[in-house]
């Protein structure tokens, strides 16, 4: 068998995806002044002087902290079914349904997050590997019950999952730098594939 890995925001979607669910769960007034808030850390993860997965929990304690994990799975449901279809590549879409014809394994790899991915990636019969949330008495802590599924990381949770010495044949497809590590798994690499 021949295995397909995908990352999901920007090479999927056209734009972040844990972005859109904030906007999609506050709103754009409260997104906004969250973001302005939030500047700083912000600014030190544009700067480099602050990790990707230490800037984005930070974001997500801001925004979700002390919420009802019932209240927060009803906002992904929704947003996997409303939204993310409106921000998916068509070329993205196209390369996935030849991939399930050839009847090869697909796996999307990302940094967001399993709740609302999840959803998505069960009516479309793809398997997923992404950010898990900690909860605590049905709240959400705001930390993460896994490491942020970024760079390395996606390495260490298909090795995690899966036997890669069992697949023939390992494409892969990616559009950031915390993708770049997936060049050593695969046998095939691809950069930003789905750009018009």
């Amino acid at each position: 068998m021949n295995l397909a890995i995908f990352d999901f925001d920007g090479t999927i979607s056209t734009k972040d995806s844990f972005e859109d669910f904030i906007f999609f769960s506050h709103g754009r007034v409260k997104t906004v002044l969250g973001i302005l808030k939030n500047a700083p850390t912000l600014l030190q993860y544009l700067f480099g002087s602050m990790s990707n997965s230490y800037a984005k929990e930070k974001i997500f304690t801001y925004f979700y902290q002390g919420w009802e994990i019932t209240k927060f799975d009803q906002f992904a449901q929704r947003h996997a079914l409303e939204r993310l279809p409106k921000i998916l590549r068509p070329q993205a879409l196209e390369k996935l349904a030849w991939h399930k014809a050839q009847g090869h394994k697909i796996v999307i790899v990302s940094a967001s997050f399993e709740n609302y991915l999840g959803v998505w990636c069960k009516r479309e019969g793809f398997e997923l590997l992404a950010t898990q949330l900690q909860v605590i008495d049905d709240k959400i802590t705001g930390k993460f019950a896994s490491n942020n599924c970024f760079g390395e990381e996606k390495i260490n949770r298909l090795k995690q999952a899966y036997n890669l010495a069992d697949f023939e044949f390992i494409y892969a497809y990616g559009d950031s730098r915390g993708d770049l590590p997936l060049k050593t798994i695969a046998n095939e690499f691809h950069y930003k594939p789905f750009r018009d």
